[in-house]
């Protein structure tokens, strides 16, 4: 399971979606060992379909001639509902698409990604002094 940590800390996630991933066979084969990196990737909507851009799936070694692009687009796969909802929230100001995780689902590759607002600088420091007062609190009634 590959997590987007930066995700949450820079946007205010406001939707969720899961949606399947189009991959080749050694793409999966290197996701299965744990490679891969979505911590600069994001999508976009091209001509009806939402398309993942800068996930980085290193090439897997044992797939000879029949391996990957890196860095290649990869297409998501959701319901046209789904996509227009997506193309509506990305029309509104300020509002981007982001990948937060990948993973597998009965066999099957699954991203999560998440329609979400930029955070400002002093939203940062608000929501990590709350998760800081929120710990403290734990701590104190973890003694009790």
């Amino acid at each position: 399971m590959l997590k987007n940590r930066r995700a949450t800390f820079d946007y205010e996630i406001l939707e969720t979606y899961e949606a399947g991933i189009a991959l080749t066979g050694s793409e999966v084969k290197s996701l299965r060992e744990g490679q891969g990196s979505l911590n600069e990737a994001f999508a976009r909507i091209k001509k009806g379909e939402v398309w993942l851009e800068g996930m980085n799936i290193p090439v897997y070694q044992q797939a000879s001639y029949n391996n990957h692009e890196p860095l290649r687009s990869r297409k998501l796969l959701l319901q046209k509902k789904e996509i227009a909802e997506i193309a509506r929230g990305l029309e509104r100001k300020g509002l981007t698409v982001v990948p937060m995780s990948l993973y597998f689902k009965s066999g099957w590759a699954k991203v999560k990604i998440g329609l979400g607002r930029g955070k400002k600088l002093y939203d940062k420091r608000q929501s990590e002094a709350k998760r800081d007062a929120q710990r403290q609190i734990e701590r104190v009634l973890k003694r009790y």
